[in-house]
């Protein structure tokens, strides 16, 4: 998406700057005094992930929510770095730069894998980690190798995502939502629906899910020592509760919390029970 031209009505831009800092142009929200909790949003997704459960965090602590490279209103500054490894080392050099150092992170979905790397990188929060519905799995069975090779697929087709984006309906966002167990009302997918209809964001997801592996993370995951809290929503379809419920198990200094009747967006369903979890 366009800055500013396609920002007027977006959630909380009274708190949105852009920052350049190679090798991508950042859209990042900030706002907030006293410890800083740094917001990572899932593939696919922007910082309207969290524009209800940001205002309730700020109350009490300096926020920073952030798109990621090519999603929202960052812009994409190099094609190949759209993977996990790179995406944690642009995003630490980012909060090198800005003088960021996060009390807490909190991830959502592939978010929390992006969060346990800037661990490895060095970016040691002292309260350490909450991962929503963590992504911290890879595809069983059949899907682990036919979704890898569609997703790569379609990002090297020409014309994939300029196809996406123009025959996405409300209507299927709204039927991929529901997919996910999650509910939100007509302003929540209405925001799905702008950035499930911009190219530019539709490419960098596609790439993103071309580049992504988590073999290396998932095999060190019993070296992170930081405290990890998992909230998984019993409801969550996209990532089911079992998938944290192993993470859990494996991570040295993990706690695990299911949320009955949530699903994968469950910081947009129930923000005040998460920032409540997040509080606590």
């Amino acid at each position: 998406m366009r800055w500013p031209e396609d920002a007027k009505d977006w959630p909380l831009t009274d708190y949105s700057r852009q920052i350049l800092h190679r090798p991508h142009r950042w859209h990042v929200q900030e706002h907030g005094t006293g410890d800083t909790i740094l917001l990572i949003h899932g593939a696919g997704g922007a910082t309207q992930s969290f524009r209800d459960l940001f205002p309730l965090l700020a109350q009490d602590h300096h926020v920073v929510a952030i798109d990621l490279p090519g999603q929202g209103f960052t812009q994409l500054g190099a094609q190949q770095r759209c993977g996990l490894d790179h995406m944690a080392q642009d995003l630490h050099s980012l909060c090198q730069h800005e003088g960021w150092t996060p009390t807490l992170i909190v991830g959502h979905s592939a978010g929390a894998a992006i969060a346990l790397r800037l661990c490895e990188l060095g970016l040691r929060p002292a309260e350490g980690i909450i991962g929503i519905n963590a992504a911290l799995g890879n595809f069983k069975g059949v899907a682990g190798w036919l979704f890898p090779m569609m997703a790569k697929a379609l990002a090297v087709t020409p014309m994939s995502a300029s196809l996406f984006a123009a025959t996405t309906t409300r209507s299927s966002v709204r039927n991929l939502i529901k997919g996910t167990g999650s509910t939100l009302d007509a302003r929540g997918q209405e925001l799905y629906y702008r950035l499930a209809t911009d190219k530019a964001h539709v490419d960098a997801t596609l790439s993103m899910m071309a580049q992504w592996t988590l073999t290396g993370l998932l095999a060190r995951l019993d070296q992170i020592t930081v405290p990890v809290h998992l909230i998984a929503g019993s409801n969550d379809r996209a990532v089911p509760p079992d998938v944290s419920e192993i993470a859990a198990k494996t991570l040295p200094n993990a706690k695990l919390s299911v949320i009955d009747g949530l699903g994968h967006l469950a910081h947009e369903e129930d923000p005040d029970a998460i920032a409540n979890l997040i509080r606590a």
